[in-house]
């Protein structure tokens, strides 16, 4: 840091904000710290009086924050993220909804570079409108081009380190068991919460059949759906272990394969997933129904991001899988399902 007459100054950086003041009118920064100063800045620079100023020289083989910041993001940012300007040394990403991705081991490695910064929102969260999900800078004004350079080094080779998978467009098959319903005994509250999620989500769902509490109509009612071109089919419930509960066993009379009966998930303990083919049926335990955010939120949009879910999967979903139950629920901003 130095000081020089501010006709000196064009290519240098500034070490602090500069405040302009009119009487009555404003006040606030004129140039901010870490701005670089251009030959038209200097006639501004020299009516709020400084015709002196602090500086930073940019030896070679540096770069400013701007650029430093603008580079890391450039190189991260993949498929479903657009940039930020650069404000204050600062750049974020902005997800368009999808499933956030990130390379978790990648990321790491680059900030394990000194004065290096990026940051991100957990992978695997989904968003059904645009959000900032990630930012990224450099710690000083000025920073050594070299780390830069190896921060893009990194990035190319595990290319996209960010990325927002959309969510494809399904057609969704609902089928729910239970004679209560289909007597008439209660009313259905399950469609309607499915077809709300799946309208957020993209999707569509393209009817209801009620079975009762009989496995094979529960799994007639599977199999015609996808005979009918379904992309998933979700059973409501009947997935308890009462003897009157046959919603499994429908779903694997089908033939599928089941990839789990049970998810260490509250709420969704009780759910169930198999694949017949290539389609995805899930067994909803009920809280689906209740809770703002249950299993259905940590599966589903990962299913229409076209991720085949396993069995690994489902089981690393135990830490973080116990939601706190708060009063007022921020899901995804939350960490429920954060299980990395």
């Amino acid at each position: 840091m130095k000081v020089v007459p501010v006709e000196s100054a064009v290519g240098m950086v500034l070490c602090h904000d500069m405040t302009r003041i009119v009487p009555d009118e404003y006040k606030g920064p004129a140039f901010r710290k870490g701005h670089v100063v251009t030959e038209s800045d200097i006639p501004a620079l020299l009516r709020i009086g400084k015709e002196h100023i602090y500086v930073l020289d940019m030896p070679p083989g540096t770069i400013h924050e701007d650029e430093a910041a603008m580079r890391i993001a450039k190189a991260a940012a993949g498929p479903g993220l657009t940039l930020t300007p650069v404000c204050e040394g600062r750049v974020n990403m902005t997800a368009a909804p999808g499933l956030l991705d990130v390379n978790v081991e990648a990321l790491y490695e680059i900030n394990s570079i000194e004065e290096v910064v990026l940051a991100t929102m957990h992978k695997g969260t989904a968003f059904t409108a645009p959000r900032d999900v990630a930012g990224t800078r450099v710690v000083p004004l000025i920073v050594d081009e070299a780390r830069i350079e190896r921060v893009e080094a990194i990035c190319a080779a595990n290319y996209p380190v960010i990325q927002v998978r959309p969510l494809q467009r399904k057609s969704v098959g609902i089928v729910t068991t239970g004679s209560e319903v289909l007597h008439g005994r209660i009313q259905d509250k399950f469609g309607p919460v499915l077809t709300k999620k799946f309208d957020l989500l993209g999707s569509n769902t393209m009817g209801q059949a009620f079975v009762g509490d009989d496995a094979k109509a529960t799994r007639d009612a599977i199999l015609q759906f996808v005979v009918d071109g379904a992309d998933m089919v979700m059973v409501t419930g009947g997935m308890s272990v009462d003897p009157d509960d046959q919603t499994p066993a429908g779903i694997r009379a089908t033939g599928a394969d089941v990839v789990t009966y049970g998810s260490p998930t509250f709420p969704g303990a009780m759910f169930l997933l198999a694949y017949l083919g290539d389609v995805p049926i899930l067994g909803l335990p009920g809280c689906v129904m209740y809770y703002r955010a249950s299993i259905f939120d940590l599966v589903v949009p990962r299913l229409l991001a076209g991720e085949r879910v396993t069995r690994s999967d489902i089981i690393s979903m135990g830490h973080g899988g116990f939601c706190a139950g708060c009063d007022t629920c921020r899901y995804p901003l939350c960490s429920f399902g954060k299980h990395d």
